[in-house]
């Protein structure tokens, strides 16, 4: 499996990179950002290598947060390598991760191949993703708590928009005293 690639760029597109590593040359797609931010010759990049039946694919990451957007992107049923790539092409990692917090289904049909269906299946499938930023840990973990909370909730049956609404209102930090404090306000 590769997972990274260090070369010399012998091509360069918008979406696609031809790079010389050690005298063999790979062929890598790239995300318009990822190519936009490529200013030399010399090239490190973290790598998502497909095996399909068909083909073998690589494509290409300068930022781990655009490689995890589109590890995650393809895992959901019906997206491919090509959508996700355009899904990376369209949005930063930071502004895509907004657009799932804010449920926003007109920006994500923006993306070439997504429409009104596909836009808000994917935002259900990827409720709570959150990029890795610089914060500090104590932020990530109550993220991390309430959107653990919120998948608890959920498989009780309670509808998503009313826990997100009543996790709002809690003040607990961590997993299971949010859930104990969500549902004493959902049983009210």
């Amino acid at each position: 499996m590769i997972v990274g690639l260090i070369g010399k760029i012998i091509k360069k597109e918008p979406t696609l990179l031809n790079i010389n590593v050690n005298g063999i040359i790979y062929q890598v797609f790239v995300s318009i950002n990822c190519s936009s931010k490529i200013i030399n010759d010399e090239v490190q990049l973290e790598i998502t290598q497909i095996i399909r039946e068909d083909s073998q694919t690589l494509y290409g990451f300068l930022d781990p947060n655009e490689k995890k957007l589109f590890d995650t992107v393809i895992k959901i049923n019906g997206v491919g390598p090509k959508v996700a790539l355009a899904i990376c092409s369209t949005f930063t990692p930071s502004s895509f991760s907004q657009i799932v917090n804010d449920n926003d289904v007109s920006m994500l049909k923006r993306v070439p191949g997504i429409g009104p269906k596909g836009a808000s299946r994917l935002l259900v499938e990827l409720s709570g993703f959150i990029v890795d930023s610089n914060e500090s840990n104590e932020e990530n973990s109550s993220l991390s708590a309430s959107f653990e909370s919120a998948l608890a909730l959920e498989s009780l049956g309670f509808k998503k928009d009313v826990v997100s609404k009543v996790l709002k209102t809690c003040v607990s930090t961590n997993t299971s005293d949010l859930v104990k404090e969500a549902l004493k306000k959902l049983q009210k």
